[in-house]
């Protein structure tokens, strides 16, 4: 089943600011909250769908991603984590990180220790454009943090497992009551209290690990793909942060990209570009044959449809562009000099200028 449009889970419009995607999402939160809705599959459902879509729109980086790629850009479906459901996170997890947006309503809030969330990996990707053009699976290897076997836990003395320390200051008005993360567990609720060598204090080792990626056809230089629960591990058994992965683009020997088209340079000898001829020209998998009309100038572009990049977030591919560059032989014997000469004042070796085309009129057929 297909994801729905986020900016349609949260029933706003493409171009709502932070304000208006915030106000939005915490009516949908409280509309479906699991409170409301006790034993409702359906609810809770969209209850984590919401959350899903104010994770993705509620961040200015992420959101403009989803903007330009949809959902294929943030992985979803792909194995690029696919939201919550994908990167399996319970309804701790979203109090956990949206407990803010229910304000005095929300659930769990102060009752327990917060779970904490492991940072980020960034990696860079290297991708031929056969890798883009047909999509890939990547197998990478990546230093982590993960949770150490061996380690040992106990409630923390400061909070005494709330997670939360309590002060009280008297002022004019009366006694007033505030809370904050506790500073000696950063909100877990527990520390480490035996840890065997090599795990640091938050009872975590870094480890080589190998961790397989399905790249999606028609990514691009630059793009950057959340992989949802592959980052770090977090302390005391939290939410692991995400991988981050940079695209990055190996240039091909013979063809060019821009956007989803592959252009190709073929340069044509004089005589090919005269007579005509058959020829073959590579793609990016396999060859095509093309036909050489007679009379050919330098200059002209053909069209190979479909045989260029697909479409990243939705259907179709571009096209092969063809430009064909007639070659001036530069290195002639007295023989080929002497027939050339011969035909120097022929009518037909005249440029015809009603029939050539200027630039702009190559520019405009292309993308006609």
């Amino acid at each position: 089943m297909s994801k729905r449009d986020y900016y349609e889970v949260l029933e706003i419009v493409k171009g709502a600011n932070e304000g208006e995607i915030k106000k939005a999402y915490r009516k949908m939160a409280i509309k479906f909250h699991p409170d409301k809705n006790p034993g409702d599959a359906s609810a809770e459902a969209k209850f984590k769908e919401a959350a899903e879509a104010y994770e993705i729109l509620g961040d200015a980086q992420k959101r403009q991603q989803y903007d330009q790629f949809g959902h294929a850009g943030m992985g979803g479906g792909g194995g690029f984590g696919g939201g919550f459901g994908g990167g399996g996170m319970d309804m701790d997890d979203i109090f956990s990180q949206f407990g803010d947006i229910f304000g005095g309503g929300g659930r769990r809030q102060s009752r327990g220790p917060r779970r904490r969330k492991g940072s980020n990996l960034r990696v860079k990707i290297k991708l031929t454009l056969e890798d883009v053009v047909n999509g890939v699976e990547k197998k990478i290897k990546v230093n982590k943090l993960v949770a150490a076997e061996g380690v040992e836990f106990s409630t923390c003395n400061t909070c005494g497992g709330a997670g939360q320390v309590t002060r009280v200051t008297n002022t004019i008005l009366g006694a007033m009551q505030t809370a904050s993360t506790c500073p000696t567990c950063q909100g877990a609720g527990k520390t480490v209290t035996k840890r065997p060598a090599g795990v640091d204090a938050n009872g975590l080792k870094r480890t080589e690990v190998v961790i397989p990626i399905e790249l999606p056809a028609g990514v691009e230089e630059g793009m950057q793909l959340n992989v949802q629960g592959k980052g770090n591990d977090a302390p005391g058994g939290g939410i692991p942060g995400d991988l981050i992965v940079v695209i990055e683009e190996i240039e091909h020997e013979k063809l060019r990209r821009n956007g989803n088209d592959i252009h190709f340079d073929l340069h044509l000898n004089f005589v090919d570009a005269a007579l005509g001829t058959d020829l073959e020209v590579p793609l990016v998998t396999g060859k095509a044959k093309i036909k050489i009309s007679a009379g050919t100038q330098s200059g002209k572009i053909l069209r190979l449809r479909g045989k260029g990049i697909p479409e990243l977030n939705g259907y179709g591919k571009g096209d092969q562009l063809i430009n064909i560059q007639v070659w001036t032989p530069q290195n002639l014997t007295k023989d080929e000099k002497k027939k050339l000469e011969s035909m120097r004042d022929s009518e037909n070796f005249k440029p015809n200028l009603n029939k050539a085309k200027s630039f702009f009129d190559r520019v405009k057929e292309h993308f006609s």
